[in-house]
């Protein structure tokens, strides 16, 4: 079976993708080296999202849940835990290779967001010691916060987002290490209309407990204190991997994403890429970009393998 388009990513962009391709009824495969939903589901499934046109707020689980249950409706194919390391040319086909399988395709579209990413750490002592006995990168569900003291540390969006999660069932402090928050201006004054606690320009020195976490201790003005806490949250933002991407002989930028044209067109004829992998001047990494993106892909995509009269 040859693909009309192989989809690489299934998070916001690769199942927008997945959707465009569909109504454009071109065969569709979509891959996916972990989970369906990418950072949706992996680094902030709990957090709010308010600025998706459609939803005055939808949780990132939910979002996801949603994109991928239409994608599925409309015919893609969607195969998970399924890692593709090489993209060969072949006989007027590009050849898909898996750690499983090769897929035969008309055209690849790259929609695999911050690669292999992985959240970034305190680097402070008790950090990995008391690692999923106290200390996450993921806020758990609300129920699993109940009579809990949280907090959160980080100052954007996601870690804001989260932090109004848990505010809404327990005893929740934020400590940022600057005396500014740098998420959207609607995010902090929904902070300040809360019952959040903040802690500005201090910095992480330790967390503390044996079993579990019992405190954190920050250091502020040059003065140190210990705040009891049952779950410590890092949020301070994500270390990505896009090594993939020099394997897939793309032609990257200086900050080692894929270079693309206003077609979102790469320098490999027929593979196309959106998406947070992607970069041009102006571009801003929102949900709603990475789908915009991803239907330019997609109709461009669908050009090069249909070749209509029109195009």
């Amino acid at each position: 079976m040859c693909y009309d388009v192989v989809i690489i990513g299934a998070g916001p962009a690769g199942l927008t993708a997945g959707i465009y391709a569909r109504s454009k009824m071109m065969k569709t495969l979509i891959l996916d080296s972990g989970r369906v939903g990418g950072q949706l589901v992996s680094l902030y499934p709990e957090k709010g999202i308010h600025n998706y046109p459609g939803f005055e707020t939808v949780q990132a689980r939910k979002l996801s849940d949603k994109l991928y249950a239409q994608a599925e409706t409309v015919g893609c194919d969607i195969k998970e835990n399924e890692k593709v390391n090489e993209i060969e040319n072949g006989d007027q086909e590009l050849l898909v290779m898996t750690s499983k399988e090769t897929y035969h395709a008309k055209s690849v579209v790259v929609a695999i967001g911050m690669g292999s990413f992985k959240p970034k750490k305190m680097g402070c002592p008790g950090e990995d010691e008391l690692f999923g006995k106290g200390v996450t990168y993921l806020l758990p569900a609300k129920e699993e916060l109940v009579g809990k003291k949280v907090t959160m540390f980080g100052g954007g969006n996601s870690a804001i987002d989260m932090a109004l999660v848990a505010d809404s069932v327990t005893d929740t402090t934020i400590v940022h290490r600057r005396p500014d928050f740098r998420a959207d201006e609607g995010t902090v004054k929904q902070l300040e209309r809360s019952g959040v606690k903040k802690i500005m320009s201090a910095s992480l020195l330790s967390i503390n407990g044996a079993d579990k976490v019992e405190s954190v201790t920050v250091s502020q003005d040059g003065k140190e204190m210990v705040i009891p806490t049952d779950l410590a949250v890092i949020n301070i933002g994500i270390s990505a991997d896009l090594e993939d991407l020099k394997r897939w002989n793309l032609e990257l930028t200086e900050d080692g994403l894929v270079k693309v044209g206003p077609d979102m067109s790469t320098n490999r004829p027929g593979i196309f890429a959106c998406g947070d992998a992607v970069s041009y001047p102006g571009k801003f990494k929102q949900i709603t970009t990475a789908c915009g993106e991803a239907t330019t892909a997609i109709l461009m995509a669908y050009k090069f393998v249909k070749k209509p009269y029109w195009a």
